[in-house]
């Protein structure tokens, strides 16, 4: 019998599928996770409202131009490029890059100094930790009394830093750039929890604490908490945050998460990429090649096995055994329906064989059940 057609996917994510919860730059998430062999899953937690014609923000700006604040802090790198980009459709950009020339500049971590970079201007200082706690404790050690503090707020609002200068002495001005909006599709959202709790999700990606918040009370919203969290736990389902903010929701929920070291989109690919590359290396070497079973899809030899969801999980059961014998009995256990019928794990078996295109890959352990054949 001739072998099925494969797809010949060679990229060490091959056969994973990879939730993104974000909406901005989320084509660009999942063309560099595409590349690498990933199916993406798109359900946006939250959507970004612009501020870009809002009529206080341009107020704002014109008003920094006429008198150039002191200080600026830059809370988020979008936030920042949105702002110079709002100012430029209404001819405000130069000037504004003027004024903000003779300004201390403070961002709020490294996609902050990112966006200052862009417009030409430069960060004297940068909050690594990426919180606003930071930004706030360099500040008013500093002392800022008598000082004019200009803000740009990210999506949830300006994190108290506001009031703090304002009591300290400051007069602060706010520029709300943008704010976050609810999901522009619920039913993707919560179908996405689903799939997380059911299985069908191999990695879960977050780029905002805010996105990773709402998506998480979607799931439980959906009264699949405990089962989300359950996988994540396990390591059957990954969580990948783009800084240690962003995976703040996460950690009060007891979730591990991958973090890359620089708070950076291509960082995260790196880092998602890199956790695939070691499950690879420490995937089962059997007769017909490398072996990685995928929340549902396997992918043997770099390549994806057109397989049903019941032979995934036959697949699984043999390879979790690491060439051990699996009674019978096992078998039936992962089978649909309640047949305790030993014909049943005998068709379920020849068409797993059928569907890998390898008979000995499988091999039968007479009156005992059935083992992956392991390279020699």
């Amino acid at each position: 019998m001739a072998e099925p057609p494969r797809p010949a996917l060679g990229q060490v994510m091959a056969g994973c599928t990879v939730l993104v919860t974000a909406d901005r730059r989320s084509d660009e998430l999942a063309a560099a996770l595409e590349r690498r062999g990933a199916t993406v899953r798109h359900a946006p937690a939250l959507s970004m409202i612009p501020h870009v014609d809002d009529e206080s923000l341009l107020a704002a700006t014109r008003a920094l131009v006429a008198a150039p604040p002191d200080v600026l802090v830059a809370t988020t790198g979008v936030g920042f490029r949105a702002w110079i980009e709002a100012a430029d459709a209404h001819g405000l950009a130069d000037d504004l890059v003027a004024a903000l020339r003779g300004a201390r500049i403070v961002a709020r971590g490294p996609k902050a100094r990112g966006a200052i970079q862009a417009a030409g201007l430069q960060a004297d200082w940068v909050a690594e930790s990426e919180t606003s706690a930071e930004v706030a404790e360099v500040l008013l050690s500093e002392g800022v009394a008598g000082l004019h503090v200009a803000i740009q707020q990210h999506g949830a609002g300006a994190d108290g830093l506001d009031q703090v200068f304002e009591k300290a002495g400051a007069t602060v001005t706010d520029l709300v750039v943008y704010r976050w909006g609810p999901t522009p599709d619920p039913a993707a959202v919560a179908a996405s929890a689903r799939a997380a709790a059911a299985g069908e999700i191999d990695a879960v990606v977050f780029t905002s604490a805010p996105g990773a918040e709402a998506w998480l009370a979607a799931v439980e919203a959906e009264g699949l908490g405990d089962a989300v969290v359950a996988r994540f736990a396990s390591g059957e389902m990954v969580a990948a945050a783009v800084g240690a903010v962003t995976a703040q929701p996460l950690e009060r929920r007891g979730i591990p998460s991958l973090q890359p070291e620089r708070g950076r989109l291509g960082a995260l690919v790196r880092t998602l990429v890199g956790h695939y590359e070691q499950v690879e290396s420490v995937a089962l070497a059997t007769v017909a090649g490398t072996l990685v079973v995928r929340a549902r899809v396997a992918v043997l030899d770099g390549h994806v096995l057109p397989l049903s969801p019941t032979g995934v999980e036959v697949l699984r059961l043999l390879a979790a055994a690491g060439g051990g014998v699996v009674p019978r009995d096992k078998v039936l256990d992962v089978l649909p329906g309640e047949s305790r019928d030993p014909h049943a794990v005998e068709v379920a078996i020849a068409r797993l064989r059928d569907a890998v295109g390898r008979k000995d890959l499988v091999r039968t352990v007479v009156k005992r059940g059935y083992r992956i054949e392991l390279a020699p």
